[in-house]
């Protein structure tokens, strides 16, 4: 499956990040095109409506890695989705790293732009 990564860089400590990235419930804060809302279902399991549809999403934090795994089933019996990370910066701040699947209904430009525009919302939210 084909992905797309953006990075960007801030000035906020990775901790500050990925203490957004661990709340799903802000989800259809940042990245709006994902999801309207986020409910939690029970342990790492969160229901997702978008769009009149409702899917199941996993949420997988690595806390030592400031990274987390949103996870759901995807076309063909796959699973899959995004992993964003963020990186201490040698002069202070974070490097964000996200990746995300390209869709079957989407190009590898579209998701760039998504990708930048839900990075950047993320920073200002943290």
């Amino acid at each position: 499956m084909e992905t797309v990564t953006c990075v960007m860089e801030c000035e906020l400590e990775p901790e500050r990040v990925y203490a957004k990235l661990v709340d799903p419930v802000l989800i259809p804060q940042w990245a709006p095109v994902f999801a309207e809302s986020v409910e939690p279902v029970g342990g790492s399991t969160y229901r997702v409506t978008k769009g009149g549809d409702i899917f199941s999403l996993e949420v997988v934090p690595h806390e030592a890695d400031f990274a987390v795994e949103y996870l759901r089933d995807l076309p063909g019996g796959k699973r899959g989705g995004a992993y964003v990370r963020a990186m201490p910066r040698g002069q202070g701040g974070s490097v964000i790293s996200m990746r995300m699947p390209v869709g079957p209904n989407a190009t590898p430009e579209q998701v760039q732009a998504v990708l930048e525009r839900e990075l950047q919302t993320l920073i200002r939210l943290a």
